[in-house]
């Protein structure tokens, strides 16, 4: 082949060698390009995968976490079932002292004579006090009236042993319902229910009597027999309960009669307040352990229930409260001390200033020394003038 021939196949070679040099970049750059969207989606899927771990993770520890608040509260109901057995046990007992079964052997009537004994010996006995509160109520010092709210008769009032600044309100005299402001400043600003949370009670409750004490809510059970329902605040559940043991129970208050137990506090402890058919006419004490809700004494007291309207415990003495059946000025006309420090011809006559109708409820705060009221609808407060019982 001579050079000529060489001279005009070159360029010949050199398209060629272009054209395949093309062909060589065109298919690098769709493999470049697969590689980059295999990258692409590779980089999706372990993004995916990384955000479903990151979920079923946080789901497993909620999960733990729900199971352990779950084991708190099963162990936490286990104890209580342990302590409503236990108090069954005891009401069961009593129940059977009270209608016992005809006795087979002479024994068991014997026993049950010894145990109405001993019950009848401890009632009206002198209580042993327990603190060296001797204050009385001298005076009431102010009034201040908050704001109306709900129905005529109903209940407000703080913890009376804790340091909580919750406000509860039981609206109305049959409900299983029971509002919670914050602070004292949410009740008097907010109109509404519904700025307040809510607790709904496992049984409703029946009356104006309930005490919100030491964290606990004492509360009168509305069907079957009278019976006094201790239930916990922070975890919503029953603690223990107590069927009354008074026979024919009625109310009271003379012109309260949606109340059949009040349950106070005072320095002492826990009381209750209440009237049985036996003695119609007057109104009986008893000293409640709040722990058990154990009766450990009861009092048959000289304070009337005609025209009463609600009654109070301070220092260990029993104050009742009287009106008229038409509402007027109410005042504190019967009081009995426990101790026998204060003698009911030396306790000073108390009048309320003059309001609107008639206390459905009167709550005494020992912490504050003042009385959280319920008078036709207006929540009031009254700030006492305290003094020493042997200065009266």
């Amino acid at each position: 082949m001579g050079p000529w021939r060489c001279l005009l196949l070159l360029p010949l070679l050199t398209t060629a060698l272009r054209a395949q040099q093309q062909q060589f970049m065109e298919y690098v750059e769709r493999r470049l390009t697969l590689l980059e969207e295999r990258i692409s989606q590779w980089h999706d899927q372990s993004s995916r995968y990384s955000t479903e771990l990151r979920d079923f993770k946080n789901q497993v520890l909620g999960m733990l976490e729900t199971a352990e608040k779950e084991r708190e509260a099963m162990r936490s109901e286990a104890e209580s079932a342990a302590v409503r057995v236990d108090r069954l046990e005891r009401e069961v007992d009593y129940l059977e002292t009270q209608n016992p079964a005809p006795p087979c052997v002479e024994v068991d009537e014997t026993l049950m004579e010894k145990q109405v004994a001993t019950a009848k010996q401890r009632k009206n006995e002198k209580y042993t006090k327990l603190t060296d509160c001797s204050d009385t109520i001298a005076s009431i010092r102010a009034m201040k009236i908050l704001k109306r709210f709900g129905s005529t008769s109903g209940l407000w009032t703080k913890d009376a042993a804790g340091n909580s600044e919750k406000i509860y309100v039981f609206d109305g005299t049959a409900n299983d319902t029971v509002y919670v402001f914050p602070r004292m400043r949410e009740f008097t600003l907010f109109s509404a229910t519904r700025k307040a949370a809510r607790i709904k009670l496992p049984y409703p409750w029946v009356g104006t009597g309930h005490l919100v004490y030491d964290g606990h809510l004492y509360y009168i059970r509305q069907q079957g027999p009278f019976q006094v329902i201790k239930f916990n605040l922070a975890n919503k559940t029953v603690v223990d309960s107590s069927v009354f043991p008074a026979e024919e129970q009625i109310p009271v208050f003379g012109l309260s009669p949606f109340t059949y137990i009040e349950v106070a506090a005072d320095e002492e402890g826990l009381w209750a307040i209440y009237a049985t058919k036996e003695d119609e006419k007057n109104i009986c004490l008893a000293k409640l352990d709040p722990t058990s809700l154990d009766i450990e004494q009861m009092w048959d007291t000289p304070c009337p229930r005609e025209n009463a309207e609600a009654a109070f415990v301070v220092c260990g003495a029993l104050h009742v409260v009287y009106n008229t059946p038409l509402p007027s000025r109410s005042r504190v006309q019967c009081v009995f001390d426990v101790s026998g420090t204060l003698a009911p011809e030396d306790a000073s006559l108390v009048y309320f200033p003059k309001r609107y109708g008639s206390h459905s409820s009167m709550k005494y705060n020992p912490r504050e020394r003042q009385i959280y009221a319920w008078d036709d609808g207006y929540q009031i407060i009254y700030r006492m003038e305290m003094k020493k019982k042997l200065e009266v």
